[in-house]
């Protein structure tokens, strides 16, 4: 269960994994709480069941209905209110395993009691990071057995057709959801100190968009920055630029850092709570800094790099297979 398949790191994971479950074991359904022509994923081979809701609240109903009709052994739900929604379930459904995948550090940790209940109720909790896992266990009270890290993985199989070797960091890019935890301002404020030529390629849309962009225009900098707010061809970006930044104050695990690497373009990012560190190996795939300071001079690095050497890095931790075959062992435990 996933409440819409708009783009996302969840809603792509979901549309990943279940075409790719073993079939031999598995017989898997995609149920999405929003509507089809918000979908962002194609997805042909598995059924697929839109509820075309704008809120979870209101999909609850059609969810209870079709648990009862299509009686599945397992449910994985993956985002905030549908996690919660899927504790309260497992109460009514108690032939049915629960499994929830939260996709972020819980920055808010207060949380209101029935909260804590309906995430105690459910039967394993899927981090993607050691971080994630310490951070959700703290906050909701779970014992460690039952919490279970599974990182995110690789999806695609581009090749990488660019050159190998990266001697200078002129093209710049990021990838990812306009909020303030994302931390483009700080990226930005940081560029507009460099006195060298650069551009920086933004990919994304969100909340702070407004608010960016007139800091970019504040500071000058608008013949310095491009922004496309939504792309099916974030592999070639990735590809065509030099160095990849993240300015994060926080992460789940962050997917585009990890796409960023496997097409062989090294990351410059602050070491953050989450997943980041656990993708970043300082000096071999990018830079991981403690602040901003530090991430001023690695701008201006003339590291050379190796795209292959960078793909290598993480395709061994993080390939579809290795990933798919984690999350089959679990669901077949």
């Amino acid at each position: 269960m996933i409440p819409t398949l708009t783009p996302g790191g969840a809603e792509r994971v979901f549309s990943f994994l279940s075409q790719n479950l073993d079939p031999k074991h598995f017989q898997s359904q995609l149920l999405v709480m929003g509507k089809e022509n918000e979908s962002s994923y194609h997805i042909d081979k598995v059924p697929v069941t839109y509820l075309n809701r704008d809120r979870v609240l209101h999909a609850i109903p059609s969810i209870i209905n079709f648990i009862r009709v299509h009686k599945p052994d397992i449910v994985l739900s993956s985002v905030g209110h549908l996690n919660l929604v899927a504790g309260f379930l497992s109460q009514i459904f108690k032939r049915t395993r629960f499994i929830i995948r939260p996709t972020n550090i819980q920055a808010d940790t207060k949380k209101r009691w029935w909260e804590t209940k309906c995430v105690s109720w459910v039967d394993t909790v899927i981090c993607q990071s050691q971080d994630m896992s310490k951070n959700f266990g703290k906050v909701y009270n779970i014992p460690p057995n039952k919490i279970k890290v599974i990182e995110n993985p690789i999806t695609n199989n581009d090749p990488i057709r660019s050159n190998d070797h990266i001697d200078k960091a002129n093209n710049l890019i990021t990838v990812g959801r306009l909020n303030k935890i994302k931390g483009h301002a700080r990226i930005i404020m940081l560029l507009s100190k460099l006195q060298r030529n650069f551009h920086y390629t933004i990919i994304g849309d969100g909340p702070e968009r407004e608010a960016l962009f007139e800091l970019i225009k504040k500071l000058g900098m608008e013949d310095k920055i491009t922004h496309i707010p939504f792309t099916n061809k974030v592999n070639e970006y990735l590809e065509k630029n030099d160095l990849f930044l993240q300015g994060s104050y926080s992460e789940g695990f962050p997917n585009a850092v990890l796409e960023s690497c496997f097409m062989g373009t090294p990351v410059l990012a602050f070491d953050v709570p989450g997943g980041t560190k656990e993708i970043i190996e300082h000096q071999v795939n990018g830079f991981l800094v403690n602040s901003e300071d530090e991430y001023f001079k690695s701008l201006n690095s003339e590291k050379i790099w190796s795209r292959k050497r960078i793909r290598s890095s993480v395709l061994a931790k993080f390939s579809s297979s290795v990933i798919i075959k984690k999350y089959e062992d679990l669901l077949l435990t």
